[in-house]
């Protein structure tokens, strides 16, 4: 019965997964809808599963066109123009492609306004190949791509691939991985398809075996962040079934501002951490106890040799996986104590609370400010 709910019922990780997914499509759908010029959006999913389980729960093909059917009609009634998003929905079970096929039909989901949608039954490779032919000739002011690889086995992904699809920097990766299994096999003999897949994120001789699986996951992240470079962005979204069982999503892109989303989104799922989704709820907030801050640990470092800019804080607070608003509230107690100078870039005492550590600042003004700890 276990085996036949595995396979049948969309369960509670997955549940959180596909939540993830549809919270971030609908903020960076609604970015880029609205960004005045992009013409067209092409989203990917390359292992869609059947879409719709026994129990009910809708799978990622489902969760992605909802969100594009929320946002055209939400434009619509507004008489706003948007651009047309294609979907293209691949499995190489042929049963599970029609499954999705039919769920779409059965729940209206698709209109062809919407644009193009497409069904494929390729294998993965097929489908990564295809899409280094796609990704160039798209235009990279006009034209973007989301693609979202939910593999059966971390055999098929390689950390070069990731890169090649990221390459012309007008498309966005989000990539499942089972950890749980991972952190498994690397403590208990690994196996070839673990050893290459660490080894060619340059890892292996400088691998230490994990404590625990969120150091796996760690280790994985830092090394995905040097294999891509400084010019991209890496970011996870744990989901904790038990102590020993957590899976993970890795997002990959290399806009800032599209970064900060799934970011908002993470917070949106999990408004304590904003790590990921734990079975048992979130722990008591970060910014009850100053003292157990891990962000202003992080920041009060970063400070700590120099001044910074309110860009260079913006991009740092970003990477450490937190929000704009969580560094502006630890300024803002700083300022209130005294530990921190704020100055302008003429060189004067800037106003309470100005901190401009936000996207708007970064990309047009990211000198207005700097920062420096008494």
């Amino acid at each position: 019965m276990a085996k036949k709910d595995v396979k049948a019922n969309l369960l509670n990780h997955s549940e959180a997964k596909v939540r993830l997914l549809g919270e971030y499509l609908k903020r960076y759908l609604n970015i880029i809808c609205n960004d005045g010029y992009t013409k067209r959006i092409k989203i990917y999913d390359l292992f869609c599963g059947e879409g719709l389980y026994e129990n009910g729960g809708e799978g990622s093909p489902l969760v992605a066109l909802r969100q594009v059917k929320d946002i055209h009609f939400v434009n619509v009634a507004k008489s706003v123009s948007i651009p047309k998003i294609d979907c293209h929905f691949n499995d190489i079970d042929a049963n599970k492609v029609e499954k999705v096929k039919q769920a779409v039909k059965d729940k209206t989901l698709y209109y062809p306004e919407f644009g193009e949608i497409e069904y494929a039954t390729n294998d993965y490779q097929v489908e990564y190949d295809n899409l280094l032919t796609i990704l160039p000739k798209l235009k990279t002011q006009t034209q973007k791509a989301f693609i979202f690889i939910d593999p059966y086995e971390y055999k098929h992904i390689k950390t070069n691939q990731i890169k090649n699809l990221m390459a012309k920097g007008n498309a966005e990766v989000l990539l499942w991985l089972p950890t749980q299994f991972m952190y498994r096999f690397s403590n208990n003999g690994t196996p070839e398809a673990l050893k290459d897949f660490i080894e060619e994120l340059e890892l292996f001789k400088s691998w230490k075996p994990s404590n625990n699986v969120w150091d796996f996951v760690h280790q994985l992240k830092d090394g995905f962040q040097a294999f891509l470079g400084d010019k991209l962005f890496v970011d996870t979204f744990t989901i904790q079934k038990d102590v020993s069982t957590v899976f993970c999503l890795f997002f990959f892109t290399s806009h800032i501002k599209g970064f900060e989303k799934m970011l908002e989104a993470k917070w949106e799922i999990d408004t304590e951490q904003g790590k990921g989704w734990d079975y048992a709820g979130n722990q008591p907030s970060l910014f009850h106890d100053q003292k157990t801050n891990p962000l202003e640990e992080k920041l009060r470092e970063y400070l700590k040799y120099g001044k910074r800019h309110n860009g260079e804080v913006y991009e740092f607070t970003l990477r450490q996986g937190f929000l704009p608003k969580h560094t502006n509230e630890i300024l803002y107690n700083w300022q209130n104590n005294d530990r921190i100078e704020v100055i302008t870039a003429s060189g004067e005492k800037a106003r309470k609370k100005s901190f401009y550590v936000a996207y708007n600042y970064f990309r047009d003004d990211n000198k207005k400010v700097s920062f420096k700890l008494k």
